[in-house]
């Protein structure tokens, strides 16, 4: 706050203690429009306070208790009683053991207070299905803002009731969906038109941005089911770096609503189609599904490579994809569209056949796809100089051993 130094006249000391209060109080009234307020110091010294955000932390553990606080100390037993108890800035912390599913979360985090449920350990916090199942899938989010991160949702286990159509399914925006482990989702449910995915990123609550990155997907579907993906899009999102094997229609199938998604470094395989990208039967919008790009992914060993149908822009773009070994076709594109830098020969997999349980997707020394993926834009000429020729697909020859995630029991 200005001070008024002793020897001004007194005409000016008293303008001057005017102008700084009015001063203050103004800011005092602006600052208490945002959380938090402001404060006066005791004694009286006007003292300005930035009001912080607030962050929770959050505990769940199967030896907790949802009548506890949900501390460290005293953890919530449920992901649905930590999911009432979460509001913007808060992080769910869920340590290793199993949960039961049929969550559904719906209180919005915010750009600068994100809600985030992860696992504390990588793919050891296991969600199954419970007693008497009531939803169709094991995660429903409706909330934005919000990060699922690390957990293995397993629906192996099912017992009685509705049984699961999808793994995780995000109708929310801005939502970031990390380093799950998803499996074996409606693999014995009739082939419904309505389908079901392991991970769906859906617009039809207008949701928008979803990124969908790390993840493991695999036994999604039962057999020849068309409408049974492994990761779904009907909106605007990011799907990178995940590994999908054994989904009955699409390892990654774009439809309805979505636009402007980019496919970038995932592996996908012993899938219906490997990558589906189409747009119609609009939710919302108009079409067409234009500015989505198909960049770095392994497409091999499905019956179809990558597909487009349906309603498609001038402003797709297929570059540096190694397709190898779809029968019905590795690529099935508009007229007159070209993919560039592909590769065209087997992926040489450290360890894979296509009903092995947990293959090993690393690249083997010598595989066509090391070293021949397409950079990411450089920022600056630094970066641009610097940056390594990426390897095509989700795991780099050099990368984590198979899955990159810890083997679920059968």
């Amino acid at each position: 706050m200005p001070r008024t130094p002793d020897h001004a006249a007194p005409g000016a000391r008293a303008t001057a203690l005017t102008a700084g209060w009015l001063a203050a109080a103004l800011l005092a009234l602006l600052f208490s429009a945002l959380p938090g307020g402001c404060r006066l110091r005791d004694g009286g010294q006007e003292d300005l306070v930035i009001p912080q955000l607030v962050r929770t932390e959050l505990y769940v553990a199967p030896n907790g208790s949802d009548s506890n606080p949900g501390t460290r100390e005293e953890p919530f037993r449920t992901l649905a009683r930590a999911a009432q108890a979460a509001s913007p800035g808060t992080t769910v912390h869920v340590a290793p053991g199993i949960y039961f599913g049929g969550v559904r979360t719906t209180t919005h985090g915010t750009a600068e207070a994100r809600i985030v449920f992860q696992s504390s350990e990588r793919g050891a916090a296991r969600v199954v299905p419970p007693l008497d199942s009531r939803q169709p899938a094991a995660w429903d989010n409706r909330a934005n803002y919000l990060d699922i991160v690390g957990f293995e949702i397993d629906g192996t286990q099912y017992q009685s009731g509705m049984k699961w159509l999808s793994g995780i399914y995000n109708a929310g925006s801005h939502n970031g969906i990390h380093h799950n482990h998803v499996h074996h989702i409606g693999t014995d449910v009739p082939c419904e038109p309505r389908g079901g995915a392991g991970i769906g990123v859906d617009g039809y609550y207008k949701g928008v941005d979803g990124d969908v990155a790390g993840n493991h997907v695999h036994d999604v579907g039962p057999p020849d089911c068309r409408t049974m993906h492994g990761i779904y899009v009907s909106t605007t999102a990011n799907v990178r770096d995940n590994i999908i094997y054994r989904a009955s229609g699409s390892g990654i199938h774009l439809w309805h609503d979505a636009s402007h998604v980019t496919i970038r470094g995932n592996t996908v395989a012993a899938s219906g189609i490997g990558i589906f990208v189409g747009g119609g039967d609009y939710y919302h919008g108009k079409g067409p599904n234009d500015h989505t790009h198909t960049v770095n992914n392994i497409v091999f060993d499905n019956a179809q490579g990558i597909v487009e149908q349906g309603a498609t822009g001038p402003n797709l773009s297929y570059r540096h994809n190694l397709v190898y070994q779809n029968p019905g076709g590795d690529w099935q594109l508009s007229p007159g569209r070209q993919h560039t830098g592909t590769v065209s020969a087997a992926p040489l997999f450290a360890d894979y056949h296509r009903n092995q349980p947990v293959p090993d997707f690393r690249l083997r020394p010598g595989s066509p796809a090391i070293g021949k993926g397409l950079p990411p834009a450089a920022t600056d000429a630094v970066a641009l100089h610097s940056a390594r020729q990426p390897d095509i697909g989700a795991v780099p020859h050099d990368g984590p051993g198979p899955a990159g995630l810890p083997q679920s029991s059968p």
